[in-house]
């Protein structure tokens, strides 16, 4: 079930991932909506969003939820199985566009998975 009408904190979330290339962690959205939205208000729309395919999340080094804003996805298809580089200097998350094949493992049945790569983006290692 995910958003039937776009409220103002709807609005004002999905500009942040408009406006915003990298992926953002939740706690920092919290920190940044305090004073206009509920803190349970955020999680609440952001698990419609990726309900409804337009945020898919993953969890950073520190295990916390990143989201980041889908490409390509539908209800229907959901594309968004893709690694995500985390800079270990600045903390800065992107999706990585490449693609990266999860070998079948015997007597098993993967539904998910994460891959999170580490090192220095490239602002960060000039």
């Amino acid at each position: 079930m995910g958003i039937k009408r776009k409220t103002q904190s709807v609005k004002v979330l999905l500009s942040e991932f408009e406006h915003n290339s990298s992926a953002i962690p939740v706690t920092d959205l919290v920190k940044r909506f305090y004073l206009q939205i509920n803190k349970t208000t955020i999680y609440r729309i952001l698990d419609k969003l990726e309900d409804d395919r337009v945020l898919h999340s993953f969890l950073d080094k520190n295990g916390i939820k990143c989201y980041a804003k889908s490409n390509y996805c539908t209800c229907d298809n959901h594309f968004d199985d893709h690694p995500h580089f985390q800079c270990l200097n600045c903390g800065r998350v992107d999706c990585l566009l490449i693609d990266l094949s999860i070998p079948k493992i015997q007597n098993r049945e993967i539904t998910i998975s994460q891959t999170l790569i580490q090192g220095k983006c490239d602002l960060c290692s000039a």
